[in-house]
């Protein structure tokens, strides 16, 4: 999930990402989410944040958490979760 306030919007280089990384792997896989903070109360404790937040469940739990849009960290986290 790509977590983003409103007025910094979501990391469009990742989505490109994800997106090369699920036509990899299949795209039953791996499922990419957009939420903005500002509008979901769960995730209050993001809000004020300058820097990408991802945050990756697996089966409903949260796994994993990446800040900043550092590519290849991303890159070895979904295929770490995967």
């Amino acid at each position: 999930v790509d977590v983003f306030q409103a007025w910094c919007g979501p990391c469009k280089p990742v989505v490109n990402l994800f997106q090369k990384i699920r036509d990899e792997v299949g795209s039953n896989l791996l499922h990419f989410a957009v939420a903005e903070v500002d509008s979901i109360d769960a995730l209050e404790k993001y809000r004020g944040q300058c820097e990408p937040v991802f945050l990756f469940y697996k089966g409903g739990e949260l796994v994993a958490v990446v800040r900043g849009a550092d590519a290849p960290l991303l890159q070895k986290t979904i295929l770490e979760q995967l």
